[in-house]
């Protein structure tokens, strides 16, 4: 049997298959609502140790950098030193005093030199000790945030895996049902539906009020609503709107003449009352 063209839908057709695919659609927001906040706790957690490993790998860098500066320092240390006691045994073969200044002045400069690496040396380890604190926190914070990312992975995998195959079940009926609607009125509904708060893009008349907003709606426009022959909007929040009957609801309504009944019924109440407390006083 070929497939009805979505345009050949009559309105009623199109309201009715409108409103299958929201119900469809908001059980799925029930599930989806049932993970919480759960998705996005678990993104946080998954950049933040991102972030840290990050930190981890940069702090190890600099740590590299300070040990190799060590290492530097200790050559020019050495080198220094070695210059310190050729200059010391040119001393004993000096044959003048300006000789002997000019020695004694490499012999000093040298030993500054010393002075300053192992200056620098001890600065490099002062901040080596600092950086592998910093590490060693940021590793116990890594696993700490490892720890609780596992756990919010279980909670969610936990909750996924419940609704996986109902989920999937709706997710191939919206699809289903989204392939009956032209494609105008199916934009124009998800973008209703995509502004409104509690995701409802088409609603039901309820007591005499739209469904969505609950704001009234006049006797004339609810006589068209249940006309079927046109699809209408709410004048105050834009939903598509359509009666009871059609969404497959039933309402219990109070007629007039029961209404009649029940104030009669509790007038005559009132009346017996009144003439039983009137027997009392005689």
């Amino acid at each position: 049997m070929a497939k009805k063209d979505p345009t050949d839908l009559s309105v009623e057709e199109k309201l009715k298959t409108l409103y299958q695919l929201q119900t469809a659609l908001s059980s799925i927001d029930e599930k989806r609502a049932l993970r919480g906040e759960l998705p996005l706790e678990v993104q946080d957690l998954e950049d933040e140790i991102e972030g840290l490993m990050t930190r981890v790998e940069k702090i190890k860098n600099e740590i590299g950098e300070f040990q190799r500066a060590i290492t530097l320092k200790n050559g020019e240390i050495s080198d220094a030193k070695a210059s310190v006691e050729r200059y010391q045994a040119q001393l004993n073969e000096v044959k003048n005093n300006r000789e002997y200044d000019t020695l004694s002045k490499e012999i000093e400069f040298q030993t500054l030199e010393i002075e300053l690496c192992n200056k620098k040396i001890r600065e490099a380890n002062a901040r080596i000790a600092e950086k592998q604190e910093e590490l060693q926190a940021s590793e116990d914070a890594i696993a700490e945030r490892q720890g609780d990312l596992e756990v919010k992975k279980g909670e969610l995998e936990e909750i996924v895996t419940e609704t996986r195959a109902e989920e999937e079940k709706l997710k191939e009926k919206v699809k289903d049902l989204e392939s009956k609607i032209e494609n105008r009125l199916l934009t124009s509904f998800k973008r209703i539906r995509k502004n409104a708060r509690n995701g409802l893009g088409i609603v039901y008349v309820q007591r005499d009020a739209c469904g969505g907003c609950f704001n009234k709606i006049p006797p004339q426009r609810q006589l068209d609503i249940k006309m079927h022959k046109k699809i209408i909007v709410c004048e105050y929040c834009g939903r598509i709107m359509i009666d009871p009957e059609l969404a497959g609801v039933k309402i219990d309504k109070v007629t007039g003449e029961e209404k009649k009944s029940r104030k009669r019924s509790i007038r005559k109440s009132a009346s017996s009352k009144k003439v039983t407390d009137a027997d009392d006083m005689e």
